[in-house]
């Protein structure tokens, strides 16, 4: 009979096993002995989530407030000394003055002016080109449209059925 070299991880790996099958068998032992004493077990014996609302006496209720006041009448006082005696002035609305308006708007046109003068011309370099095409080119919707009249005036070939001379009287 040949013998197995056992190595540390082997045997590490064993014992770990059979731990868990004896965690396993205990628990089940402990149900077994529930159902017989008739007395709940020890996974059973967490406390179950309350359903319904949690309601809170009225007592409860006037001493959690009458804390919540006095915290923040403590955090009022401590903000109040920090604070100087005098309010400051509100700063003023910044207004633009006519000057600076029509500055403003005269930068805006002279800038638009160029602008513009830069598009007129680009747009004549690009008209010189366009200007020497002299044929114009058939659409090609149009095309399509006069290759199918064609074809419907062209008679169709019948494979199925021979073709049969009209009798001329």
């Amino acid at each position: 009979m040949p013998t197995h070299k056992l190595t540390p991880e082997i045997i590490n790996a064993a014992v770990l096993g059979f731990e868990e099958q004896k965690l396993r068998i205990d628990v089940q032992i402990a149900e077994l002995r529930a159902m017989l004493t008739g007395s709940p077990t020890a996974t059973a014996a967490t406390p179950e989530v309350p359903k319904g609302k949690r309601r809170m006496s009225a007592a409860a209720r006037k001493r959690i407030g009458d804390f919540q006041r006095k915290r923040w009448a403590e955090s009022k006082k401590e903000s109040e000394p920090s604070s100087p005696v005098a309010p400051e002035a509100p700063k003023l609305k910044r207004r633009l003055s006519a000057a600076g308006k029509k500055a403003i708007g005269d930068a805006t046109r002279k800038r638009w002016a160029r602008v513009r003068a830069e598009a007129a011309k680009a747009a004549g370099a690009q008209q010189a080109p366009a200007a020497k095409k002299a044929v114009k080119k058939a659409p090609v919707k149009a095309s399509r449209k006069a290759a199918k009249k064609v074809a419907a005036r062209r008679p169709q070939k019948a494979a199925a059925t021979p073709a049969v001379p009209a009798a001329t009287e």
